[in-house]
């Protein structure tokens, strides 16, 4: 292990970790990467063989054959739903790779195909794993919280299932991290800074920080903190007013935490490397907050009747204190609803990852063929219309994927109402908001962007955990999937995105091994196809 402070993890963690760095891996160099690949050949690909057929979410649970086609190493793999296992064809016969020699592999490959150099990815890549090890072995000293919502919220231990690094802490040990981070059900009091009003920034409504801690006197406001932020900072020359009487909850996002005895949510800027960007609330992402806010607003009060209406966990403003001329970014925190206002009566709300990755509580373990359709449809009518149609009918693209979608169900863990949340990841449809410079993309690019989302991200990820469980319904799940689908272009007269999207062979993923390798701007999209399985599995 890379770490020396006396926090190392015990051989069962470590060989946990190493496991879910190798499917991390795996996964993005399969989808990316490879072509699939006759193992009795001498090298290369199947001349007829369906690029990425094999890889992803639908792949069967048998050995599989991938040649690296720069290089033309042939890898054997392993596993179902994620791949594992992986092994090397050498004149001798096939032999196992460990995580350092796949590595090894990924990065060669990588610079004789792109003709660029990474110094910094294979260590991340290691950091990654030595960073699961040792919140694997904390985890393991902890007890999960009665409270499911906050047991699906920290469920995440493997990360992003398609990121080369995904738990990687920007290269510090774990007495800078362990503490704050959700995999080891971290809980603690915010920092609480009484900051003059000189030095206040804010936007939109952030009065519900006031309720955090006593007002720290006449002309000061509070401003909670993120504690990992502040020792990151150094000394910010504000004075501190003690610190939050509520307890925040680590959730998922290692920046945001809940805190549920004044149901508040609260994103951070925290300036670490996490996955492709480092997690500073920048400025151009702030001033716009208020404009998603409303316009995310305006696109659900019009949904038609007929159509399970979601809540929309509204981030409501900002405040921050500037420090020398970063305008306030450093100390910015976003004020976000909390749960309590806007879940039905009788439901539990429930993040979607997690129950992608699984925990205690879990509405689909224990559900037979039946029940496990039940629960799918139930989860497509409450997700996919509303999204559909913020898009269809007002040009804003939800960032849609798992960590943005809660799903609440009722007491038989049947899902009843879809909530979204994060305006930041938010895109409008430029030819739907001329005159707007930010944030928008063009058509065809958000409506990549919101297919990764929505279809890749998201629902791909859900139906495979549902399958994961009931094997034989692969086929009948995307058969319903395509007609909630079909059912929304009928709703809004046949537009071309949904009749190209019901027609296409491929959907868009988010090439996350390739814009790390090339270093790429953490809000950079770079696309590879996967098979659609909306078309794969048409009846």
């Amino acid at each position: 292990m890379a770490f020396t402070d006396g926090l190392l993890p015990a051989a069962g963690p470590g060989l946990e970790a190493e496991s879910l760095a190798v499917t991390a891996l795996l996964n993005c160099l399969l989808r990316e990467v490879a072509t699939p690949a006759d193992p009795s050949a001498p090298a290369g690909p199947v001349a007829s063989a369906e690029p990425f057929a094999s890889a992803g979410p639908f792949a069967p649970a048998e050995p599989r054959f991938f040649v690296l086609p720069a290089t033309g190493h042939v890898l054997r793999v392993g596993g179902a739903r994620f791949p594992a296992e992986p092994a090397l064809r050498t004149p001798d016969g096939w032999r196992p790779i460990p995580l350092p020699e796949l590595v090894e592999l990924t990065a060669a490959e990588l610079r004789a195909a792109t003709g660029a150099a990474n110094d910094a990815l294979p260590g991340e890549i290691l950091d990654s794993r030595d960073v699961t090890a040792v919140l694997l072995a904390a985890r393991r000293a902890t007890v999960p919280p009665a409270d499911a919502y906050l047991r699906s919220e920290q469920a995440l231990v493997a990360g992003h299932r398609y990121h080369p690094a995904p738990k990687a802490r920007g290269g510090g040990g774990p007495r800078e991290w362990l503490r704050y981070s959700p995999e080891a059900r971290a809980s603690f009091a915010l920092p609480l800074l009484a900051v003059p009003a000189d030095d206040l920034v804010v936007d939109g409504d952030a009065s519900a920080l006031d309720r955090l801690g006593p007002a720290p006197g006449a002309g000061l406001a509070l401003l909670p903190a993120h504690p990992w932020q502040l020792e990151l900072l150094g000394e910010t020359g504000l004075r501190q007013a003690g610190v939050s009487a509520a307890t925040a909850v680590a959730t998922a996002s290692i920046r945001t935490v809940y805190l549920p005895e004044a149901d508040l949510f609260c994103k951070f800027s925290l300036d670490v490397r996490i996955t492709n960007d480092v997690r500073r609330l920048w400025l151009h992402d702030l001033r716009r907050l208020s404009l998603v806010a409303a316009l995310v607003d305006v696109a659900f009060d019009d949904l038609p009747c007929h159509l399970p209406r979601p809540a929309v966990l509204r981030d409501r403003g900002w405040r921050s204190a500037r420090l020398g001329g970063d305008g306030g970014e450093g100390l910015a925190v976003i004020v976000r609803d909390g749960l309590g206002e806007h879940l039905l009566p009788g439901l539990t709300a429930l993040l979607a990852a997690g129950i992608s990755e699984g925990f205690p509580g879990n509405p689909i373990d224990g559900l037979d063929e039946d029940g496990a359709l039940v629960w799918w449809e139930r989860y497509l009518e409450h997700v996919v219309p509303p999204v559909l149609h913020a898009y269809l009918r007002h040009g804003v693209v939800l960032e849609c994927h798992l960590q943005n979608v809660l799903v609440a169900v009722d007491a038989h863990g049947l899902p009843g109402q879809a909530l979204f949340r994060d305006h930041e990841g938010v895109k409008l449809v430029a030819e739907r908001h001329p005159g707007l410079t930010a944030p928008v993309l063009g058509g065809v690019r958000a409506w990549e962007r919101l297919v990764y989302c929505l279809l890749t991200n998201n629902l791909c990820e859900i139906a495979g955990a549902v399958a994961e469980r009931h094997p034989r319904l692969v086929g009948e799940l995307w058969t319903r999937a395509r007609a909630v689908f079909a059912a929304a272009a009928k709703e809004y007269g046949d537009p071309p995105e949904l009749r190209d999207l019901l027609a296409a062979t491929h959907i868009p993923a988010k090439a996350n091994l390739l814009l790390r390798w090339l270093d790429a701007d953490g809000a950079a999209m770079r696309w590879v196809p996967i098979p659609n399985p909306l078309r794969l599995f048409a009846p």
